[in-house]
């Protein structure tokens, strides 16, 4: 299939092929799922932690005899039960890793481009070149295109500095390399634009053999 590419004027001057394979298939929306559970699962540190009784600090003398003082037995000060004792089943490091197979992965995002392409939201313009890092600029790009005040994920093909310090004042823009696109970056924006060399890359490296 083609797909239309717009300069900075908004003017479509020429049509880009990505594979059918890629753009044009029947989405799965349970490997959709599973790749975000993977994705956001695997984001997750796991470092939390807390001390259990034999961790802190303190505590190796018996507070009070055992019998003859009328109050509850006591062995420790570090307790679960006493102010600044242990925690009892409390949180410790944890490893999240929900690992998908790489074809899953590869699936769940011709999925969601080829619902995105279905649903005409997704935009294509030639190279993004900005001679220097400001935000006016790239807005004026996005106000001929006819989607500023959307939620735009911005796909360039190369990270370029001026790009980036350009969009990141944009609460609803977000930067990142066409080849490094998750799942998730895919469903998050109303609008996915992306350079013309950029979506040649993500297609090639997306398409099926």
């Amino acid at each position: 299939m083609d797909l239309p590419v717009h300069n900075f004027e908004g003017e479509v001057i020429s049509k880009v092929r990505v594979e059918d394979s890629v753009f044009k298939i029947e989405p799965n929306d349970d490997v959709v799922y599973r790749a975000v559970m993977s994705e956001m699962t695997n984001s997750r540190q796991g470092t939390h932690s807390t001390k259990t009784r034999s961790e802190v600090r303190g505590g190796g003398r018996k507070p009070w005899r055992q019998k003859g003082r009328g109050v509850a037995r006591a062995g420790s000060i570090r307790s679960p039960i006493w102010k600044g004792g242990g925690v009892t089943h409390g949180p410790k490091p944890k490893d999240y890793k929900y690992k998908l197979p790489k074809k899953m992965r590869r699936l769940a995002r011709r999925s969601v481009l080829s619902q995105r392409a279905g649903d005409k939201e997704i935009m294509v313009v030639e190279e993004v070149l900005l001679a220097s890092p400001k935000t006016k600029d790239f807005t004026h790009i996005l106000n001929n295109l006819g989607i500023v005040g959307k939620k735009i994920t911005f796909f360039p093909v190369t990270s370029n500095k001026n790009v980036v310090l350009s969009a990141r004042n944009l609460p609803n823009v977000t930067v990142i390399e066409a080849t490094n696109a998750s799942t998730y970056d895919l469903l998050d924006a109303e609008v996915l634009l992306f350079e013309k060399e950029g979506l040649k890359k993500l297609n090639d490296l997306l398409t099926v053999n």
